[in-house]
């Protein structure tokens, strides 16, 4: 039996974006069929349904911010993470008129995918080093991009982090800005593919395969020669103008290859143990981490 006559992996995805643009190329290019697989991607809309569902095996591989995998190996799951998936995006801590400063959260209610993982615990961090403690505002779980959007649009929060485009058509509307995630965390990491331990073992051919396939898309969207084909590819997945695809990818290839290794995984662990206020030692990187599959394909 080929490769490819076997079940589709089951990729999630939280919500579109411009970090999901090597997919869009393996997906255009057949990278995923040429690499002998076939992949099944699922928009979830929802980081914690994503995590409760790639714990129960519902998905076979997800793509997240790590905080997702600490959290869900310190409550007992297999996960780990085995390939940089994104480089850190720059959201923007988009907020309604009438908020002019952080202070101006205070007792405000605030969109998030969920409210203790990704972002939402960079929010936390943020809002407590300039006064505000949990019990000063409100963090309402929403889900992706689209919804926090809606959501800010239709005045049931007032503030979000937000990628482009969402960002930029809410700007346009006369939503303001508090800054972005790369001026506040300017050295955290990006997102991450995670699976189980078990499943990567039983499925180790086809994870390479599938690391090989993302990892060739990542290099066909940096080579100069088929700039005009990504930019093409952008707007067609996502409602951005052609400027911002242009500019999405200069800024794409001048960046290296997106990586996740031990010092950036730290950066996350201490996120996450600050915010949940644990006690406990913290684990060591690798407790969370598995690029041996990432490494072989070398790519």
């Amino acid at each position: 039996m080929s490769a490819t006559a076997l079940a589709p992996i089951r990729l999630a995805v939280i919500s579109e974006g411009v970090n999901a643009w090597p997919l869009y190329v393996a997906q255009e290019r057949g990278l995923f069929e040429q690499a002998g697989i076939a992949v099944e991607v699922t928009l979830t809309g929802s980081s914690s349904h994503q995590l409760e569902q790639l714990r129960s095996g519902g998905y076979d591989i997800g793509f997240q911010q790590s905080d997702h995998v600490v959290r869900a190996v310190e409550t007992g799951s297999d996960l780990c993470i085995v390939m940089a998936q994104g480089h850190a995006p720059e959201l923007s801590l988009v907020v309604t008129k009438d908020v002019t400063s952080l202070a101006g959260l205070k007792g405000r209610d605030i969109a998030v995918d969920g409210a203790n993982t990704g972002y939402a615990l960079l929010l936390r961090k943020l809002l407590a080093e300039n006064g505000l403690s949990k019990t000063d505002y409100r963090f309402v779980e929403i889900g992706g991009s689209q919804e926090r959007f809606d959501a800010l649009k239709s005045a049931r929060c007032v503030a979000s982090w937000l990628n482009p485009p969402f960002d930029r058509n809410l700007f346009a509307l006369g939503f303001g800005s508090l800054g972005t995630t790369t001026q506040f965390f300017p050295a955290y990491p990006g997102s991450i593919a995670a699976c189980s331990r078990s499943w990567a073992a039983q499925n180790g051919e086809r994870l390479l395969s599938f690391i090989r396939a993302f990892r060739s898309a990542c290099h066909w969207l940096r080579n100069p020669a088929h700039k005009d084909a990504a930019i093409a590819l952008l707007p067609s997945r996502l409602n951005i103008a052609s400027a911002l695809a242009k500019k999405a990818f200069d800024d794409f290839v001048a960046k290296p290859l997106p990586v996740i290794d031990a010092a950036g995984l730290q950066q996350v662990i201490d996120v996450y143990w600050q915010a949940e206020g644990l006690q406990t030692p913290q684990g060591a990187p690798e407790k969370y981490l598995d690029l041996s599959y990432q490494s072989k394909v070398g790519l």
